[in-house]
């Protein structure tokens, strides 16, 4: 026996996905693998390179893999012994995305994809498992998980919930395929093909398919001579075909190409041959659908030059959005996303400004507020920001002041285009009373919440609801001491945040009716911003602050943390967390099909059971109230 890859069967036993594998199946494995013996430094392949033949294992030392955006290598991961690595090549077309380069000396085994591929297609336990490893990043090795919690992929860098949105979202693909009879002659569905600019044909008989024609079909039997071009397309089809139902996510169509070593998926109305065709999937259309993942489109947003470029990213994370919510994707994850994506688009904004005005005379802070400050904006609604900039000697004040006014002005003139309306209220860092020094802010914050009533014309919550996009975190971590060091002790500011939180419209009647709007251009809808959400929303943010909790601006991670540190109260904030959801994904339906705010929801286009799910989110509320009147002495501003 073959000593060496004897050795080599035993040791990949040890790792998943092989233990799925019989000691045979992987000593056959082993014999056709090449042995890399890789210098400190060395590199195994590089971003944009052209896919290997073969897939690779860590037999010793690390592997870094690397990714560079705007000119900084960053690393992704590290492989270790057994980590798998450089499973492109099985799940995609395009090119390596980022770069392996040794560590320290290292010994990597090379696995044919050819050779592997049998073993992969006839065990639904690896094959899983390189699905899950290429897409949904969930480590799995003899150490279960690292660290991080992040997958050994040649994928790019996304964080879990990225990439179990991709994993299950769903595909777009040609709906009005073309088709034919098994009767029709080869020359004449050629021809046909050819001028509907086309390379595939739906091969049917009573509109259910029974085979496809593609190009790679006319290669290899028309052109090589095996058949005459007279021929009835019958004999050179490929058949049977496979069928997949509507709405097939990306995982889903690659694992079937991948198990049948097929190019074309037909899709019929209920996935079998046996009804009626309604659209082809091709790996072309594979690969439009993973170049619409948030990993894809936060590097495109990197190399964005126009508003334009970026308005179609923005464009394209809307339709991202919605297919999330129709594949019944946790909204907890799509706002992850969003977020991530919303301030990639801000953060662009910002960059695009000062490659335009030149380098900032002073470090500066831009920080999200309002929804965007939560990471819960998952509809194009209004910009809320602010610009803090360091404290600068009194003769350079102006200067460096009327810099950041041009910054921020151009900057949300820039997101507008974008598709981010100017607030209304005038909440932007355009705006020269929330444009200024780190002095000036901390003296605003002060007056703020130690004297809340002589200014609560400006005193907007949603100050208190931030998060930094761009510039040093030190003054965001300014800002938030500031913050919390005022809470403390501070009945007065709770006491102004406590009837804010309480003084919203009710959402039920006694009778547990939906309160509606009774007059203006939404008369007869219902407000689930004012009277539900935002109750939510001001809630937590009063318990998260008088609980001197930092770093949690979410409110469904605000009710969630709140369960934890006030375990007597924790049911009422878990009720709360789950509502939030459930409102926010009704006002994100609703917004997404009116291509508007989702502010308003027209009550009777619901179905009985959406009634009741969206009156059994407020249900919570009462109990909320009753909690803040307990906790608080809202006596002052009442």
């Amino acid at each position: 026996m073959n000593t060496i890859a004897e050795h080599i069967a035993d040791f990949l036993k040890e790792y998943p996905p092989f233990d799925n594998l019989t000691f045979q199946e992987l000593f056959n494995i082993a014999t056709n693998i090449r042995v890399i013996n890789l210098e400190k430094h060395a590199v195994l392949f590089q971003n944009n390179d052209v896919l290997h033949d073969s897939f690779y294992v860590v037999s010793s030392g690390i592997i870094n893999l690397t990714t560079i955006a705007d000119a900084e290598e960053t690393i992704i991961n590290k492989c270790h012994e057994g980590d798998i690595f450089g499973l492109r090549p099985f799940f995609a077309k395009n090119n390596y995305m980022m770069t392996a380069k040794a560590r320290e000396e290292s010994i990597v085994y090379a696995i044919p994809i050819a050779v592997f591929r049998p073993f992969v297609a006839n065990n639904s336990d690896v094959l899983n498992f390189l699905l899950e490893s290429f897409a949904i990043n969930s480590r799995h090795t003899k150490d279960n998980v690292n660290s991080t919690n992040k997958l050994v992929t040649d994928n790019g860098f996304y964080s879990d919930t990225q990439s179990e949105l991709q994993y299950i979202q769903s595909l777009s693909y040609n709906n009005a395929p073309l088709t034919t009879t098994a009767d029709k002659i080869v020359k004449d569905v050629a021809i046909l093909m050819t001028d509907s600019m086309v390379d595939n044909i739906v091969v049917c008989e009573n509109n259910n398919p029974i085979g496809i024609l593609t190009d790679a079909d006319l290669s290899s039997k028309i052109a090589t001579g095996r058949y005459p071009i007279t021929e009835t397309i019958d004999k050179i089809m490929s058949s049977p075909v496979v069928t997949v139902i509507e709405n097939v996510s990306l995982a889903e169509a690659q694992l079937l190409m991948l198990k049948h070593n097929v190019t074309h998926l037909c899709v019929t109305k209920d996935g079998t041959n046996k009804s009626a065709v309604r659209g082809i999937i091709s790996e072309h259309d594979l690969i439009v659908a993973q170049a619409s993942n948030p990993g894809v489109l936060i590097k495109e947003i990197k190399r964005s030059q126009l508003p334009k470029d970026l308005k179609q990213i923005r464009d394209r994370l809307s339709d991202l959005i919605q297919n999330s919510i129709q594949k019944n994707i946790a909204i907890s994850h799509i706002c992850n996303i969003a977020n991530e994506i919303n301030l990639a688009l801000i953060k662009r904004a910002v960059e695009l400004t000062i490659l335009d005005l030149g380098s900032p005379p002073a470090r500066f802070a831009w920080l999200s507020i309002g929804s965007q400050g939560r990471k819960e904006q998952l509809l194009l609604t209004d910009q809320d920001s602010i610009l803090i900039f360091e404290d600068v000697t009194p003769e350079k004040y102006r200067e460096v002041k009327d810099y950041f006014l041009r910054l921020a002005k151009r900057t949300t003139s820039l997101l507008e285009k974008v598709g981010y309306e100017f607030c209304p209220n005038g909440h932007m860092a355009s705006n020269m009373l929330w444009c200024k020094s780190l002095t000036d802010w901390i003296k605003q914050y002060n007056s703020w919440m130690n004297t809340p009533g002589e200014n609560s014309n400006d005193l907007s919550s949603i100050f208190f609801d931030y998060e930094i996009v761009f510039g040093e975190p030190k003054i965001e971590e300014a800002v938030e001491n500031v913050i919390f060091k005022n809470a403390i002790n501070n009945p007065l500011f709770f006491d102004f945040l406590g009837n804010e939180a309480l003084k919203k419209n009710s959402a039920l009647s006694f009778f547990k009716k939906f309160i509606l709007e009774e007059e203006g251009p939404h008369k007869m809808k219902f407000d689930i911003k004012t009277r539900a959400l935002m109750p939510l929303i001001d809630s937590a943010r009063l318990l998260i602050l008088s609980s001197n909790i930092k770093g949690i601006n979410n409110t469904y991670l605000r009710f969630k943390q709140l369960a934890i540190s006030d375990s007597k109260n924790a049911e009422i904030y878990l009720s709360c967390a789950e509502a939030f959801l459930t409102l926010l994904k009704f006002r994100t339906v609703e917004g997404l099909k009116n291509d508007d705010s989702g502010q308003y929801i027209n009550i009777k286009e619901l179905t009985k059971t959406d009634k009741e799910k969206l009156k059994n989110a407020l249900a919570p509320m009462r109990d909320l109230e009753e909690l803040i009147k307990s906790k608080f002495q809202l006596t002052q501003f009442s």
